[in-house]
């Protein structure tokens, strides 16, 4: 059987950033430069917050494009992008894409290739790229569409203190099960909840983490013929494990809670454990964190595969639409740029470094010295994840770890998460919002099946 190759037209939901490009009208900048203003739509994260702190000081004054940026929630951010990408409206110059979107805009020809300018940027040190990263931008085609801003594995984070007033050891490569019975056992402890995950719907969201527990639990999405298999032994096994993991042990309303909110949590001092990106972990340690300094790192919690963390990137891409795609280039070569992770690091601290993108960030002293803690474990995690093309038990006709790498999947997943966020909240059971769901995910592939 047959991978599929991504329909062309598919309209799908993913985060944006957007600007507008030098060369283009505007005013003259210092030095007789044209001016231009570009706008930029992203996901409203720590390393986008930073980047917008030091792009008029550096970026703007250097090259006298101005950036206005718009931050948002992650789903909101997705479905204005979706929106924009698939109309090809041009408002925005540049996205924030990841490896799910790239080979999906690509095909439909929604994003400019970026070969010419990485083959001309002499300053731009492309080589120094993760390969795993520069693979997951590249489209069919073999050309290269995005450069990641950040990249990110999955691990393990757990208050070190808690664990030793509760007397509790962390073992070095957990199995899901050992984290479960940590969980119970800290739950409680300084009125920390005994572990916080992701519960809020969005296939960006509940699922991220979700999907990871179902690969290592032996279960899939589709078999070799695409039949949806969500009410297998083995899916159900992995989902129900993870809802009653929440109810039982998790945060309060769980349901409602997403990657920033469970980190707001965890940085209150308000859970003894939390599973989610490697990119969490500059916040966690930053100044002003309750619990900087007392956190430990572990690989994501496994159970029959060896490995089961995920594989992802936030990385910019060129709106085919723009008529501005060299000071686009110009965004994307600062803000991408071993010498921007240096500014962070000079002016805000390494910890706040965007970081899983290049290798030299892991050879640099200043940064191996703030980020002792986990430095290690995120290089790992962000180079060694489970293989996006075989992250299970057994073989399964798409790839991806944390998602589905079909147009359909956003749709589909997003529907999906809903069902499970409805158990997480109590509002049925898992039985329940797996049958509704496999029917959805049996629709969904029906023309793969020839239907």
């Amino acid at each position: 059987m047959k991978r599929s190759r991504l329909a062309r037209g598919a309209v799908v939901v993913t985060v944006v950033t957007g600007l507008a490009l030098a060369g283009c009208g505007g005013t003259d900048a210092p030095g007789g430069e044209q001016r231009a203003d570009i706008k930029v739509l992203a996901m409203d994260a720590p390393q986008m917050k930073t980047l917008k702190k030091l792009t008029k000081e550096h970026f703007t004054a250097e090259t006298g494009i101005s950036v206005d940026y718009t931050l948002l929630p992650e789903n909101e951010a997705r479905d204005r992008m979706n929106s924009e990408f698939a109309t090809q409206a041009g408002n925005y110059d540049v996205a924030s894409v990841s490896a799910y979107e790239v080979p999906i805009y690509s095909d439909n020809g929604w994003l400019a290739p970026l070969d010419s300018y990485v083959r001309t940027d002499r300053h731009f040190h492309q080589d120094d790229v993760f390969p795993n990263l520069v693979a997951s931008l590249t489209g069919d085609d073999g050309r290269l569409y995005a450069e990641p801003f950040y990249g990110e594995g999955s691990f393990l984070m757990y208050r070190k203190d808690l664990f030793r007033k509760g007397h509790l050891t962390m073992p070095a490569e957990p199995t899901w099960q050992q984290v479960a019975d940590l969980a119970a056992r800290a739950d409680g402890i300084d009125g920390a909840s005994g572990i916080c995950l992701r519960g809020l719907p969005g296939w960006g969201q509940n699922l991220a983490p979700i999907n990871t527990v179902v690969n290592t639990f032996g279960g899939t999405w589709y078999d070799m013929d695409w039949n949806a298999r969500l009410t297998s032994p083995e899916f159900r096994k992995a989902v129900g494990f993870y809802v009653d993991l929440l109810r039982s042990h998790g945060q309060p309303g769980a349901d409602r809670m997403g990657v920033m909110e469970i980190l707001d949590s965890f940085v209150a001092g308000k859970c003894a454990m939390m599973y989610d990106a490697t990119s969490l972990a500059s916040s966690i340690e930053a100044d002003g964190s309750s619990v900087k300094g007392k956190v430990g790192y572990v690989p994501a919690p496994h159970e029959r595969t060896e490995q089961a963390g995920w594989l992802w990137t936030w990385a910019w891409g060129i709106q085919q639409a723009s008529d501005k795609k060299d000071a686009a280039w110009k965004f994307i070569s600062w803000a991408s740029s071993k010498e921007y992770q240096e500014q962070v690091g000079r002016e805000l601290g390494w910890t706040s470094a965007p970081a899983g993108n290049r290798k030299s960030l892991y050879s640099n002293p200043k940064y191996q010295q703030a980020a002792h803690a986990w430095y290690r474990q995120e290089y790992t995690a962000a180079t060694g994840s489970a293989d996006p093309r075989n992250p299970g038990v057994g073989p399964r006709p798409y790839t991806g770890i944390s998602f589905l790498g079909i147009p359909e999947f956003a749709v589909l997943g997003t529907a999906v998460s809903q069902q499970i966020a409805a158990a997480i909240a109590g509002q049925q059971s898992v039985d329940t919002a797996l049958d509704k769901s496999q029917d959805l995910a049996q629709a969904a592939a029906a023309k793969y099946r020839g239907e």
